[in-house]
């Protein structure tokens, strides 16, 4: 394994390198034939892990797929994109709706090392249970409990307690849901 693709994996900053290059170009081949066909196999061959009575309706986005983990029951509808530099883990029985992304790529926020082309990720994990409305987007390094849900357009910038409503930009619990 190269040295960019071992940080890339720890959280550190990295750039792409050839390897890199080489995991982009099977994942895009794989997300195109999925795309095109909508076979749970070629599904499973692009993500590290996808659990029974999985859903994902094409278009699907992801940068390589193996750091993609789905739990059971799970439906991801049309338009979804997952920047899977780090990993992403998708609990049991949740709704992700049209066209929401997450994305765990982020970058320096000094212009040298970015025009350099260094970047880094930290994961993003989903609960059992969750609703991530329409357009919603998740941020690096964020995780929501179990039960959450979160509104259309929110964009999700820290945490989320379990049995959560939050919504807004950036999103803010609201209220908490009852059983």
């Amino acid at each position: 394994m190269s040295e960019m693709k071992e940080r890339m994996l720890r959280g550190e900053l990295y750039r792409v390198d050839e390897e890199l290059l080489a995991d982009h170009a099977r994942a895009q081949a794989l997300v195109e034939r999925f795309n095109s066909a909508r076979d749970d196999a070629i599904l499973r061959e692009l993500l590290g892990h996808v659990g029974e009575g999985v859903l994902v309706r094409p278009p699907f986005r992801c940068d390589y797929g193996t750091q993609i983990s789905i739990g059971a029951g799970t439906f991801v509808n049309f338009d979804c994109i997952m920047i899977d530099v780090a990993p992403i883990r998708i609990g049991a029985d949740c709704q992700i709706a049209t066209r929401v992304q997450l994305l765990t790529a982020t970058h320096p926020i000094e212009p040298g090392p970015r025009r350099e082309g260094w970047e880094s990720g930290e994961p993003i994990t989903i609960g059992d249970n969750v609703w991530l409305g329409g357009g919603a987007i998740v941020c690096p390094g964020v995780t929501i409990g179990d039960d959450t849900v979160v509104g259309a357009g929110a964009v999700v910038t820290s945490d989320l307690p379990s049995g959560a409503l939050a919504v807004g930009v950036p999103a803010r619990v609201r209220r908490e849901i009852g059983s």
